[in-house]
């Protein structure tokens, strides 16, 4: 039977995805709740149905609700097969749990995210405006499935170099793409993927030696000019 909090006036929802730090955020999330003496949910949200989840996703999944078990949470929330925006499903969520505090975690992928399509949180702010956001800081490399690690990512453009294309780090008039270049831990050189936007769609390619080793996927009539000017669009 589960304890009966002191402070009902102040509820805590905590948002984790897939990978090595949603462990770490429901501590935390935990630990506000503990020192609140209220309580506390746990909420992931997935596009796929959850019988669709691979092996690694449902390891996650279930370690999540040994995790609410272990620290006493209320609920842990699975929204699968969702396919509205993800800060619309938390304020839902919040409203229907009365939450006052949101634990998220600030990552590479935020940043990308927020050149993208622009701040998440300040669209989770504009949906709920009543909470507090609690954004921990925590691992900001990138893992690929190869188990690469990449540094935090910058902003970068690509330009035409003969026959392909190379990276710059400064805005030129004749810019192809602009994007995020996540650099490799552990060289000197700007060895790395380059991670660009084409009609909505997110690419990623290789770099080595500011070259780009892989083809850069649009389409064969787009010249470089027009696909710089279908971006600014």
């Amino acid at each position: 039977m589960k304890k009966i909090k002191g402070r009902m006036d102040e509820s805590i929802l905590v948002c984790v995805y897939y990978g090595p730090n949603g462990e770490r955020l429901i501590k935390r999330g935990s630990k506000i709740a503990n020192m609140l003496d209220c309580p506390f949910y746990i909420l992931t949200v997935d596009p796929l149905p959850f019988d669709e989840f691979d092996a690694e996703k449902s390891a996650y999944v279930d370690r999540w609700k040994e995790l609410a078990d272990e620290l006493g949470a209320e609920n842990f929330i699975l929204r699968d097969n969702e396919k509205r925006p993800t800060a619309k499903v938390i304020a839902e969520v919040a409203h229907r749990h009365n939450i006052t505090q949101i634990v998220i975690g600030q990552t590479a992928q935020n940043r990308w995210e927020e050149i993208t399509r622009g701040s998440f949180v300040n669209v989770l702010l504009r949906a709920i405006s009543f909470v507090d956001i609690h954004i921990v800081s925590i691992d900001r490399t990138v893992h690929t499935e190869e188990n690469m690690a990449f540094e935090p990512g910058v902003r970068c453009y690509l330009l035409e170099d003969g026959d392909g294309y190379r990276v710059s780090f400064a805005y030129q008039k004749d810019v192809c793409y602009d994007g995020i270049f996540f650099k490799d831990i552990g060289t000197d050189f700007n060895n790395g993927i380059f991670k660009y936007v084409y009609n909505g769609t997110t690419y990623q390619v290789r770099v080595h030696d500011d070259k780009i080793i892989d083809p850069i996927k649009t389409p064969k009539n787009v010249k470089c000019h027009d696909a710089a000017k279908t971006e600014k669009e």
